[in-house]
């Protein structure tokens, strides 16, 4: 009798997922839909909280994160219903109109949440406000906003010269800059421009290479006055905007469609679509590294949702993946995918080289690091740069105990390797996942067939 293919079990409060390929194989097939996008499911709840009028978002994320955004907008006087995937209905406060709360702000383990929203809280003049996070959050850092947010007038304290949560904000009427960020990041540039709709006159960010652009594009949809250079990679905001309630769809998050593209071109007799996936160019990365790895991926059925491409992804198993360099301009499109871009790397002949992926190690782990020791763990070939990967391909897997440092894109990641290790793999503190990806393990037992 074959063993199972997937086990969980709890431990205290920690959750194992267990993984063994039956000795016949296995392969993926079916139809399936991802979570919804985080990053657009972060903006809509923000922007419908300090808009105007009703906001409805149909395909909400429900995982840890977004949830810790509502709660929040919540604890600040915005209305917002019941979270549920169908429809999320915000009734906003308007700019300039969120309550000081008598509670604490908790982002929980949300860096999007606390990074963004301090540029909300920021030009709230008089009004006082506490953010903290979890244990992780509280160890990454928010200088990043903090100092271009001081720039504009912004009064912020914290731990560590003002680097670290928690953090106290007292609101100021804030002035516009230009300001240069030295790093392509969507949560920096996000927060100025969120920080830039009540400030006075123009607020401009430069980045070296394109951001995700998920905020301009809602910012425009709710009625904020904004331009974009892509020249000069650049975005500028206009002060003084008044926001007014929409209707946002909310498309698949290709951050979590990753996991099963590489699934998928991985697993031997393996052919999988995953529906209504959004393609926004600036989140791409993945499928353009994947096709330069070789993988059988197509795009169909491609349409717009709500202003965001959105298509269904088909992915059939790779006869031979191939090694290839991820830097420079592609690293912003694909930061959050990296992890999963290795497990590729290591069933793919030849050498994958990551480089320029230095902000991966201030994520909620440091994934460059526990990328290469958990994989190593396993038998794979990885070296760590300091701003990346050194991958050779090509050498067996074998199941192992593995941990996902409670880092959500590294348990996700591991359960896809182990599909292909031989042998038991155990994943310790599993329940990470649920953070991006509630319904992952549900997910992988239904695509999973014994051959």
């Amino acid at each position: 009798m074959q063993p199972p293919i997937i086990t969980t079990s709890l431990q205290g409060d920690s959750q194992t997922l267990s993984i063994q390929k039956p000795a016949s194989g296995l392969s993926l097939l079916g139809r399936i839909r991802v979570p919804g996008d985080k990053s657009i499911s972060h903006r809509a709840l923000m922007l419908g909280a300090i808009a105007s009028g009703e906001t409805t978002i149909e395909g909400l994320l429900l995982g840890e994160d977004p949830r810790s955004t509502a709660k929040c907008f919540s604890l600040m006087g915005a209305q917002i219903s019941e979270l549920n995937a169908e429809r999320v209905i915000v009734r906003g406060v308007g700019i300039g109109n969120l309550e000081e709360p008598i509670e604490v702000l908790d982002a929980g383990n949300s860096g999007t949440t606390m990074r963004l929203m301090l540029g909300i809280l920021a030009s709230h003049p008089g009004r006082f406000y506490a953010v903290t996070g979890d244990s992780s959050l509280r160890s990454r850092p928010m200088s990043r906003v903090i100092k271009p947010l001081q720039q504009m007038g912004a009064q912020i304290w914290g731990r560590k010269s003002n680097s670290l949560a928690p953090l106290g904000v007292l609101g100021q009427q804030l002035k516009g800059i230009h300001y240069h960020s030295p790093i392509a990041s969507a949560q920096v540039k996000s927060c100025i421009l969120l920080a830039g709709l009540m400030a006075e006159g123009e607020t401009t960010v430069t980045e070296p290479a394109l951001s995700r652009d998920h905020s301009e594009r809602m910012l425009r949809a709710f009625g904020a006055k904004l331009s974009v250079d892509p020249e000069t990679c650049s975005v500028t905001v206009t002060g003084g905007a008044q926001l007014q309630g929409q209707n946002v769809i909310v498309p698949g998050d290709i951050s979590s469609a990753a996991f099963w593209l590489v699934a998928g071109a991985i697993v031997p007799g393996s052919e999988l679509v995953v529906e209504n996936v959004g393609v926004n160019p600036t989140r791409t990365g993945i499928l353009e590294a994947l096709e330069m790895m070789g993988a059988d991926i197509q795009l169909q059925n491609q349409r717009e949702a709500a202003g965001e491409p959105v298509a269904d992804i088909l992915v059939r198993t790779s006869s031979q993946l191939r090694g290839c360099t991820i830097a420079g301009d592609l690293i912003p499109r694909l930061i959050d995918e990296i992890p999963i871009l290795a497990v590729a790397a290591a069933f793919a002949s030849g050498t994958t080289i990551i480089r320029d992926a230095a902000e991966l190690r201030v994520k909620e782990s440091d994934r460059l690091a526990v990328t290469a020791a958990e994989l190593n763990r396993m038998g794979a070939q990885i070296t760590e740069l300091p701003d990346g990967l050194e991958i050779t391909g090509g050498t067996p897997l074998t199941g192992t105990d593995v941990d996902s440092y409670t880092d959500h894109r590294i348990a996700m990641s591991l359960a896809i390797a182990a599909l292909n290790a031989s042998g038991k793999t155990t994943i310790h503190r599993a329940e990470a996942a649920a953070i991006s990806y509630p319904d992952f393990t549900a997910t992988l037992q239904q695509v999973c067939h014994q051959n």
